[in-house]
């Protein structure tokens, strides 16, 4: 895309750091359409730009700008099992999901950010237990596939392997497997940490696609493992 323009800006970060310190209702009705202007419309049209973009990487995900049941995770935090009630989210989540799937646990590519945590990742963020199974055996029965995986350039260079693990080995795997370190992880996520500068740079949206591209050898792993097209 030719004379491509950020949506986000410093104005972004702004908001966001303005919410933490006053995370209530009444500060952020009256600050609703600062939200809207700095924060959810550009958050809306990097999700349609990168809509023009997707198909390099990937023809099965989508990007839906739309304000709510799209690729932009709403605002509103879930308080109904949790100590802090505070009532929003002091970050913005993008979430490119696989076309077969429908929730945050789908195979996709992510985009996180928040004052002082940018970051991407791609892959699958704690599966569903059938699909985390699925990886996992995935691992043992393709041992060279995920050895391909994780020795591709763009792990270790751009990406890292991350998110958290089980202690032990799970149920029904040897402990002595040679690749029972990542079968105990629960998530099989390539990350890449960025920062406030990169986002805000007039490259982003190709650093981006670039990026996804990277992480598509576990993208394509996880995929294949669990039943739908890469």
């Amino acid at each position: 895309m030719d004379q491509w323009k950020n949506p986000f800006s410093r104005q972004t970060f702004a908001f966001l750091r303005d919410l933490a310190e006053n995370n209530d209702r009444d500060w952020f009705k009256a600050n609703s359409e600062r939200y809207e202007d700095t924060v959810r419309e550009p958050a809306l049209q990097f999700i349609s730009d990168f809509g023009t973009r997707i198909d390099e990487v990937s023809k099965h995900f989508d990007a839906v700008p739309k304000k709510v049941g799209g690729s932009l995770f709403r605002i509103h935090r879930d308080v109904r099992f949790s100590r802090d009630k505070s009532p929003y989210k002091t970050q913005v989540g993008i979430h490119f999901r696989h076309k077969q799937h429908k929730d945050a646990h789908a195979p996709g590519f992510y985009l996180h950010i928040a004052p002082g945590n940018v970051f991407m990742g791609g892959g699958m963020w704690r599966p569903h237990p059938e699909a985390l199974r699925a990886i996992r055996q995935q691992i043992v029965a393709d041992g060279e596939g995920w050895r391909e995986v994780t020795v591709d350039p763009g792990l270790g260079d751009s990406l890292q392997l991350g998110g958290e693990s089980l202690k032990r080995a799970p149920r029904g795997f040897d402990a002595a497997h040679p690749r029972i370190d990542d079968i105990k992880r629960k998530s099989f996520m390539a990350v890449a940490t960025l920062n406030q500068s990169r986002l805000l740079g007039r490259g982003f949206l190709d650093e981006f696609t670039g990026l996804c591209g990277a992480a598509s050898p576990l993208m394509r792993f996880v995929c294949r493992a669990t039943g739908v097209p890469y």
